[in-house]
């Protein structure tokens, strides 16, 4: 048994007595006034923050947020920083406040926005979200982090993996990358993360159909899970719900959403080809794993002998036997190994039965050596390279261990803490010691709790306890009871070993994380390393080679050696080993921590969050810290949030240094250190300096206070006075309005009499009217309804007599025409079996079958002649038809040979049958009947009898074909007649085959001609240069080089690529501007093909060849016109793969332009997202300085330069304005995508003062472009603004809580979309335009004018220009 066997586990932890005597010290220093902001502790929620209500002495009330009040003692309080950001900080050591409830709350409010990676100094720590978040781990976050210093972005472990690169490669130091936490905490996600970052820095791209080297490097990954899920074949391997086996349900088993495990299984059997695993020794892997998993499950009972063992009962037998099933070896001799042992005496070998509690540990044993090696092989096969000089080592590991039973293997695993613990604790101090030697400042050596006298307890020579349990296995009659009195023996008065009272086995050692008791009953035979014979013997014998290759015959000197060998002094040897690897490289840590025990989102459980910190080492890190100085501020931090107490240092007289300086002297503050960049503080003088800033706010305060409340008296006086006369002003108004209204009152009841008495009178007239017309219309609208009845009557009538008529008549008709269908039916089927019985009794014989092959030949021949004259006829059907024609053709054929093979077989039986008929007379002298033999000729008979009625029915299907192609040949018969009216564009066509062939004849002679007069295209392309461009259309020539050989093969070989550099933005141009006007009268001079365009079509020409015979037929054809000077011909094979090639150049050049362009851009986009800092410390240091050097240009003005060169060049080259236009939307694009992004992921840049700058920026690049877009962003992206953002200038956030939390829940129901969580935008890099796009913004050029130049009139392949 080796290391591998027990899962490599590292924890770090720090002593909780020690962290609290600290925080005691910082709080007892700190300044607590009524009104302050303070935490406290609570049983529920661990820490809960309160305002101070009353000051007595050692007592303080504290009114908590949760709306209690209690009194609490001065020693266990601790001050809340009141400007804490609401989404925290990236750094924990930034913190104000650096104790354990500020931590807890960074980490609260990091988490609740999605932000699980904080830092504290160079240590990662990862809260596990328990959702996808795909967005933070994309190629696009990678390349965000490629070179990026740590701190210089967010928090993210691609920032740990890439500093551990970059020193690697830089400095050519190994690294270590640590990653630890308890189970489910997300250690293997963050390994992952991180072997996929350095794959991607150091692997390549896949090419011929290979995987790359971040794809096989995830892919071993996966191998890293594979054997704690156990995800196999269930029905192959008889396995089931993995709650039903012991060895994996001894804790809980969780089903996490969106994970599918047979994708997992798919995965990992992909992982294991990357790694070069066979599938047979896949299928072997998952059957020892399998084997391994029933063997668990086999429970012994006592048997017949005396101190026997047997399996207990028939599912024991069961998993007993499938395990020797899967092992491939014998089962009574897999059941004798682990009931029996074997004892070989010098005389004699005596087997001995051992009882069940022996037997079970037995099974135990050969599943966990059996495991061992199977690890020890697969790691094998993944193993490092030997030759590297230089490594990344990433180790995954878990955590501190104390359970209700703790066995030798959590004694071994506590053991590898305490190593690693010590281990931790020097590298943190070495960091602080560098910081401070970095700031060249005082400091006096900093002491910190080391744990070497646990180690020396657990493993010093050869007093410990490992040395001890070592010298027990050595005498064969020593038990647990021995080894324990020994060790209480050896270590009673040590003040880290204590034995409980209730034990007799029992020892405790203090740990740095706590006491742990270890049981020692399984001490002795755990420490123990050998592997049983009778195991040994049984699988070394397995018929499975994989299986009988883990357990290799052992050599005979091995087999007889005495020598003692232990599993605690293999396991020392190699964490020695390990932790001098490790002291050999750099070391990076990542602390993962699991924020709940219900593996469920959005729970942060402060308990729980708290242990894991305590025993991650985190607080052990920041105690260290706070040791020394553990408030740092940059100067410009610290002036921007003092300053208030000395305002005279801020008149611009000073520097950054001296007006620090100065301010702390004033405040008479002692202890301090002033470093390069820096102000170092002791613990508590953050506070001090927080109650100066609180006394000289709440005076500030006052003074506001007494000037608002004089304003808010006068104003009151006035308005007072104001409402005073408006009283008086309103109430005479009343008493005027009231006598007023008596007035109305009278006039208006006279008026309301005479209107009454006019509208009583009318409603009476009303009534009676209405009551006369009501009658006369009620009287003739009965009348009306009345004769509408009657004749919708007689209308209904109507139409049932022609619906009844029509139904007899149909009845009458139906009958006889299925009376004729019937007649004509029974005819036909009597016509139908006539005709096959003369087929039936054609098909007997040899030459009747004959005669309708012949027959049926010569119709096919006639049918085929037809066709082919309807081919000629047709031209635009002559494939189908041809292919309808092959198709039947071949049908016959194939029933033809179907014929032969039947008839070939009726003569082969006949003479079978006539064999037997001879052979029967010896049969009958046989006094039994063979009826096989008989039996087996009725089955042929049937079978023959089969074939030949299945042969009838192809021929009836046969004979139906031809009938239907018949019919169709008749029907196309008559088309053809019908299509006389085409005769005359056949004609055409014929005429432009001549037209075409006469073409071809003379480039023929003219190619002849080229290859007799010495290469004349040669001596023309000594005169040819690259043009300069003047117009569209006219170039002089710029140098003398040769020109490449013209055609098609110029252009398939990429002349512009070999000839002109990429990175040339004004060849391109040329390029593009010539390249897209050939395309554009190439497109004009296509036109549609017709049917036959679908055929192959003949060898192409050249280039040059087409041209001529374009040319040369419009000059012959057509009369010269400024508008038809170039032809529409069909768009053949040739003309269509010049047509993609250009095509293809077109977008090529397109592309290369718009990312040369964004490659110019790139640099100087990174510096337009953060303003040139001009704060208080800043104007003080540029003021203190006596010369100064001249300004840098903007980053701004050399984009618009930049973009102005591009215009420039583009119209230079005349290039297309629709090209001009896409490429400027996508560099415009580009460059809100780069800003967007950028400000997104850092943090410091999302400020007032940054904004203003990027939209001054912006102001200038829309005034040179003269437009502006609009971008709609997402809520993840507003939620991510609005939590990052705050004024630079007054330290404030902008956006209430509210509208936050609003967002919050907006975003948390739409986080189930993985693809819509990202907040960053993504840059579209295709090519936006078409070629009808092209061709319909560009105009038409008319050539008539234009005189070809005479080195092409003096070249014979140019004499079409002469025409």
């Amino acid at each position: 048994m080796k290391l591998n066997f027990f899962k490599c586990t590292i924890f770090t932890v720090c002593l909780i007595d020690v962290l609290m005597i600290y925080l005691t010290n910082q709080v007892t220093q700190s300044n607590l006034a009524i009104g302050s902001h303070v935490w406290v502790e609570d049983p529920e929620a661990a820490w809960i923050d309160g305002e101070v209500e009353e000051v007595n002495n050692e007592d303080i009330k504290i009114n908590c947020t949760s709306g209690r009040t209690v009194v609490v003692k001065a020693s266990n309080v601790y001050p809340k920083d009141p400007e804490f950001p609401s989404c925290g900080v990236d750094d924990m050591t930034r913190l104000a406040y650096l104790h354990e409830p500020g931590v807890l709350q960074n980490l609260r409010c990091r988490y609740d926005i999605n932000e699980i990676y904080t830092y504290t100094g160079n240590i990662l720590i990862a809260v596990n979200p328990f959702r996808r978040l795909p967005h933070l781990y994309d190629n696009h976050m990678m390349e965000q982090y490629k070179g990026a210093a740590i701190g210089e972005l967010s928090p993210h472990p691609f920032a740990i993996a890439d500093a551990a690169y970059r020193l690697m490669i830089n400095e050519g130091i190994s690294q270590s990358i640590l990653v630890s936490g308890e189970s489910g905490a997300g250690k293997t996600e963050s390994t992952k993360m991180l072997m996929r970052y350095l794959a991607y820095m150091g692997g390549k791209a896949a090419a011929d159909g290979r995987r790359s080297v971040e794809q096989q490097v995830l892919e071993v990954t996966n191998l890293f899970d594979v054997y704690s899920s156990e995800q196999m074949d269930v029905e192959k391997y008889k396995l089931g719900n993995p709650r039903t086996f012991h060895y994996l349900n001894q804790s809980n088993c969780y089903e996490l959403d969106g994970v599918d495990d047979s994708k997992e299984y798919l995965a990992t059997r992909r992982a294991m080809d990357g790694v070069g695993i066979s599938s047979d020794e896949q299928d072997a892997i998952f059957r020892v794993v399998s084997a391994i998993l029933h063997l668990g499950n086999v429970e012994f009972a006592k048997g017949k002998e005396i101190d026997s063992s047997e399996p207990k009962d028939d599912r024991s037998q069961f998993h007993l036997a499938t395990a020797a099933e899967l092992f491939m070896c014998d089962e009574k001799f897999l059941e004798d190994s682990l009931c029996k042992r074997v004892i070989v005496t010098r005389d004699e070998t005596i087997t001995k039965w051992i009882d069940p509690e022996s037997a079970a540990l037995s099974r135990d044993a050969l599943a966990k050596t059996v495991y061992s090696r199977l690890v020890n092989k697969i790691n094998n096969s993944i193993g490092q390279d030997p030759h590297s000089k230089k490594l990344i080592g990433v180790l995954d590991i878990y955590g501190f261990e104390s359970f209700k039973t703790n066995s030798f293997e959590q004694f071994c695993i506590n053991l590898t803490n305490e190593k690693l613990q010590q281990h931790f604790n020097q590298h943190v101090f070495k960091m602080e010691q560098e910081e401070y030697t970095k700031e060249e400042i005082d400091w006096s050596y900093i002491d910190f709790i080391d744990n070497q006298d646990v180690l020396d307890l657990l493993e010093k020579k050869p007093g410990g306890i490992i040395a001890l349990l070592d010298e027990a296995c050595m005498f064969p009659r020593s038990t647990n009871e021995t080894f324990a009195q020994k060790l209480y023996q050896s270590f009673k008065d040590h003040k880290r070993f204590s034995k409980p009272k209730l034990s007799r086995s029992d020892f405790t050692i203090c740990h740095y994380a706590g006491d742990v008791t270890y049981q020692t009953e399984l001490f002795l035979e755990k420490n123990k390393d050998y592997v049983v014979a009778e195991h040994q013997a049984l699988l070394s014998a397995s018929k499975c080679p994989f299986v009988s290759g883990l357990f290799p015959p052992l050599a005979e000197e091995s087999s007889k050696s005495s020598k003692f060998s232990s599993i605690g002094s293999r396991f020392k040897q190699q964490l020695q080993a390990l932790l001098e690897t490790l002291s050999a490289t750099e070391p990076h840590y990542i602390r993962c921590v699991k924020p709940n025990n219900l593996l469920k989102p959005a729970i942060f459980e402060n308990d729980n969050i708290l242990q894991q910190l305590r025993c991650g080492g985190v607080m052990e890190a920041i105690r260290i810290s706070c040791a020394g100085y553990p408030t740092r501020k940059t100067f410009d931090d610290f002036l921007c949030r003092f300053g208030i107490l000395a305002p005279d240092v801020l008149n611009g007289s000073y520097d950054e240094v001296t007006a620090c300086k100065m301010l702390l002297e004033k405040v008479n503050l002692k202890g301090y250190q002033i470093g390069k960049t820096k102000v170092f503080l002791r613990a508590g003088q953050m506070a001090e300096l927080d109650g100066c800033r609180s006394e000289v706010l709440g005076r500030s305060a006052s003074i506001i206070q007494r000037s608002v409340r004089s304003y808010l008296g006068r104003k009151t006086f006035i308005l007072l006075r104001l409402s005073a006369i408006q009283i008086q002003a309103l109430c005479r108004g009343q008493v005027a309005r009231h006598w007023y209204d008596n007035m109305r009152r009278e006039a208006a009841s006279m008026r309301i009499q005479k209107h009454c008495r006019l509208y009583l009178a009318r409603n009476a007239y009303k009534n009676l009217c209405s009551s006369a017309v009501s009658l006369q219309s009620g009287v003739r609208g009965m009348a009306a309804r009345n004769e509408l009845k009657f004749k919708k009557q007689t209308r209904a009538a109507i139409i049932i007599q022609s619906q009844c008529r029509r139904y007899l008549a149909r009845l009458h008709y139906l009958r006889i025409k299925k009376a004729a269908v019937a007649t004509q039916c029974a005819w036909r089927a009597k016509v139908a079996r006539r005709e096959l019985r003369k087929l039936k009794m054609a098909a007997k014989e040899t030459g009747a079958l004959q005669a309708a092959k012949n027959k049926l030949e010569k119709q096919v021949e006639e049918l085929t002649w037809r066709l082919q004259l309807e081919k000629r006829m047709r031209a635009d059907l002559e494939e189908a038809k041809t292919q309808e024609n092959t198709k039947l053709q071949f049908a016959l054929e194939e029933i033809q040979l179907q014929f032969q093979e039947a008839k070939t077989l009726l003569i082969e039986e006949l003479e079978a049958a006539k064999k037997a008929a001879e052979q029967a007379p010896i049969v009958q002298e046989v006094p039994v009947i063979d009826h096989e033999i008989v039996n087996k000729l009725t089955a042929e008979n049937e079978q023959l009898k089969a074939l030949v009625n299945s042969l009838e029915k192809k021929i009836d299907e046969t004979e139906r074909k031809y009938e239907e192609t018949n019919k169709i040949s008749e029907e196309r018969l008559k088309q053809a007649l019908d299509a006389e009216s085409k005769i005359i564009e056949l004609k055409t066509s014929m005429q432009r085959l001549e037209e075409k062939l006469s073409n071809m004849e003379t480039e023929d002679q003219v190619l002849r001609h080229q290859a007799l007069s010495n290469s004349p295209v040669r001596k023309m392309s000594e005169h040819l240069a690259i043009p300069t461009p003047l117009e569209n259309g006219h170039h002089e020539p710029q140098s003398a080089a040769p020109a490449k050989k013209f055609g098609t093969e110029s252009f398939r070989k990429s002349q512009i690529e070999r000839q002109h550099s990429q990175d040339n933005n004004d060849h391109m141009a040329y390029w593009l501007t010539n390249t897209s006007t050939l395309l554009l009268l190439l497109q004009r001079s296509l036109k549609a093909s017709s049917g036959t365009a679908a055929r192959k079509p003949p060898t192409p020409t050249s280039l040059f060849g087409r041209m001529t015979q374009g040319f040369r037929s419009s000059s012959a054809n057509l009369s010269v016109g400024p508008i038809d000077i170039v032809r529409h011909v069909e768009a053949k094979y040739p003309a269509l793969l010049f047509k993609e090639q250009l095509i293809a150049y077109v977008e090529k050049m397109y592309g290369i332009i718009r990312d040369n362009v964004k490659k110019d851009l790139s640099p100087l986009l990174s510096s337009c997202i953060q303003a040139p800092r001009m704060s208080r410390g800043s104007v003080l240091k540029s003021s203190g300085r006596s010369n100064s050097n001249s300004p840098q240009a903007s980053p701004w003005h050399l984009i618009i330069d930049s973009l102005n060169r591009l215009l420039c060049t583009l119209k230079e080259n005349f290039v297309p304005p629709v090209f001009v236009q896409k490429i400027f939307s996508q560099i415009f694009s580009y460059v809100n995508v780069q800003l967007f992004n950028s400000l997104l992921l850092r943090r410091e840049c999302c400020t007032f003062s940054n904004g203003e700058y990027v939209k001054s920026g912006l102001a200038e690049l829309e005034l040179w472009c003269g437009q502006a877009t609009e971008e709609i962003l997402s809520v993840q992206q507003l939620y991510r603004i609005c939590t990052l953002y705050w004024d630079d200038n007054y330290n404030t956030r902008s956006v209430s809580q509210d509208v936050i939390s609003s967002m919050r829940i907006l975003m948390t129901e739409d986080s189930d979309n993985d693809d819509g969580n990202s907040f960053l935008l993504d840059d579209n890099s295709s090519i936006p335009f078409s070629v009808d796009d092209v061709s319909g913004s560009l105009q038409e050029k008319h050539f008539t004018d234009v005189k070809p130049p005479a080195y092409l009139l003096e070249n014979p392949a140019f004499q079409f220009l002469q025409d």
